[in-house]
């Protein structure tokens, strides 16, 4: 009989609270977690996954000041009593934006940072870095600046820069948050060829549990309200209600599954679609459904609100970024730009707004001539929300930051505040409204930008990843928001690395790669399409596999099915 390891995190009836805070945010925790274990933590926006994690690895109290009660040991320390410095031995973190973990002006010079601080023998230091960065398949990049890389690679640099101190623990923060979904695949499969080469413990808190489930974890935790609701394997896990009751995006062939009549059960190994065990009964379920409701595309004609002519443009002299695209959109659109990481989206929509100008080409906004007019009055009729909402902040103060637009538009005080309450109230914002901005979460801030940019009431908005970092419940609420000003005859155009999202909201789908526009066609199609999700760094959606599976055709209108179905059990509330 082999003896069970002891943990290398230990929670014991474990209590946390904020300084800031009335109550604690964690309570009566209890959770073990063993060495080489691979652990997802998931759950809602603020239910505690994110204290937790600071917790173990010393950003809660020693950064973050509160008061705990309980035990927390990592790997033999007692955290609470312990330092950030000595913890940062055990435990190497990834945070959820990579650029705020850069501090060498170069990748060698990044990775070799904890080793500078710890005096390390430079041919030593050199050494340990290139090992690092093979690890992280990152050694070719050494010289290059951190401006230079793609989001993946960035990811690789940080990860490489945290094990150079040969930590046993690491922690991810919501790793896939801005990565394109091609590079978000690549780097669920490099945490696991680490972890399997290295045998170390990984937390990886994330909110797209389907990406992550791309590679086996040993478990998932659920945390909602500052309790585990669930520590359970994924095959247990996705055969309860307790993810969609907790707000969480279960798999979608898993949701489809279920509007089939497929009871999910753990026997079924439902935690990845090309090892779920359908029987023939089970495949002759999801066709019953398929072919119950038969659909039409008819879609009405629409006036052109956008057109785009032959549009390149080049940041240095010789490049091009875009190459002549030329596309147009209509008015009550609502249309996804994808693509991987520097294929030109952004570049886009900065032409459009008048961030830059082309090179060559026209862009008419209502059949007017755009490039004859400056930002400003652009900015009256086209919303543009920013990836990083860090990027567009001014104010100190929620309120203030939403009213700013308005300030100067001729309207009363009392109508600016009721405006900007209204919009707050949509937003999901109203209870922070005198909040500083300081004191939001990554997502939180996403939100005041959408909120700052649609007081003005434009009449195409422009977002730039408009849920990432959200959870399942925000990022409904946000979609549905921009459904309903949809609804109401705003164009919507997101640019998006979230193909539920395009899926769901978007029937139109526009594909970049490398600065050209290769596809124009129904979301569907795009990830129905295995050259294109190729070409464009995509990632074929899992409704593509079981209808393959299950021999439906064509697999992209049983993914219109779902999206119809799941539409119908949101707006009746089922």
């Amino acid at each position: 009989m082999t003896k069970k390891k002891s943990p290398v995190i230990s929670f014991e009836d474990f209590s946390f609270q904020y300084r800031a805070q009335k109550k604690p945010t964690l309570t009566g925790i209890n959770l073990n977690i063993y060495p080489g274990e691979k652990v997802l933590i998931a759950g809602p926006s603020g239910s505690g996954k994110s204290t937790l994690a600071g917790c173990i690895n010393g950003l809660n109290p020693f950064s973050n000041p509160g008061e705990s009660t309980g035990k927390l040991i990592v790997d033999g320390v007692d955290a609470m009593h312990s330092s950030i410095f000595e913890l940062s031995a055990h435990v190497g973190t990834v945070l959820q934006d990579p650029d705020g973990q850069f501090i060498g002006l170069t990748v060698g010079e990044d990775i070799a940072f904890a080793l500078e601080n710890s005096c390390t023998p430079q041919d030593k230091m050199h050494e340990i870095t290139k090992h690092a960065a093979e690890l992280v398949g990152i050694e070719n990049h050494l010289d290059y600046a951190p401006h230079e890389l793609s989001g993946g690679q960035k990811q690789r640099v940080s990860l490489a820069g945290v094990m150079v101190d040969e930590v046993k623990i690491l922690l991810f923060d919501e790793p896939l948050a801005n990565l394109d979904p091609a590079a978000g695949k690549q780097a669920i499969e490099l945490i696991d060829e680490i972890q399997k080469k290295t045998d170390t413990t990984v937390l990886i808190i994330e909110h797209r549990l389907e990406d992550v489930l791309w590679r086996n974890v040993d478990r998932i935790v659920l945390v909602n309200e500052g309790t585990i609701l669930a520590d359970m394997t994924p095959d247990e896990l996705l055969s309860t209600n307790l993810l969609r009751d907790n707000g969480i995006r279960e798999p979608l062939y898993i949701t489809a599954m279920r509007y089939a009549g497929i009871d999910i059960t753990k026997e079924k190994k439902p935690s990845h679609v090309d090892f779920v065990d359908l029987d023939e009964h089970d495949k002759e379920k999801l066709r019953n459904w398929f072919f119950a409701q038969p659909l039409s595309y008819k879609e009405p004609e629409k006036e052109t609100l956008l057109e785009v002519k032959n549009l390149s443009f080049g940041y240095n002299r010789g490049q091009q970024t875009l190459k002549n695209v030329s596309l147009s959109v209509k008015k009550g659109e609502m249309v996804s730009i994808v693509g991987r990481n520097g294929a030109g989206k952004s570049t886009f929509s900065k032409l459009v707004c008048g961030f830059e100008d082309p090179n060559q080409g026209e862009i008419f906004f209502e059949g007017q001539d755009l490039l004859k007019e400056n930002i400003r009055s652009r900015a009256k009729k086209i919303g543009y929300v920013m990836q990083n909402p860090n990027q567009m902040i001014s104010k100190t103060m929620i309120y203030d930051e939403v009213a700013l637009a308005l300030q100067k538009s001729g309207k009363s005080e009392e109508e600016i505040r009721r405006k900007v309450e209204d919009t707050l109230k949509v937003c999901g914002l109203y209870p922070f409204r005198n909040w500083p901005i300081s004191a939001l979460s990554f997502g939180q801030k996403k939100r005041v930008t959408i909120a700052s940019v649609l007081v003005q009431d434009p009449k195409l908005i422009i977002l730039d990843e408009p849920t990432a970092g959200q959870d399942f419940k925000h990022y409904t609420e946000i979609m549905e928001f921009l459904r309903g000003l949809n609804e109401k005859g705003v164009t919507v155009i997101m640019i998006t690395h979230d193909m539920h999202l395009m899926l769901e909201y978007t029937p139109r789908a526009l594909v970049f790669s490398d600065g050209q526009l290769i596809a124009d066609c129904r979301a569907s199609q795009v990830l129905c399409d295995p050259s294109l999700v190729a070409r464009a760094a995509l990632k074929e959606t899992s409704l593509f596999t079981l209808a393959n599976r299950c021999e439906i055709t064509p697999p992209e209108s049983f993914v219109e099915r779902f999206i119809h179905e799941d539409r119908e059990v949101r707006s009746h509330g089922r």
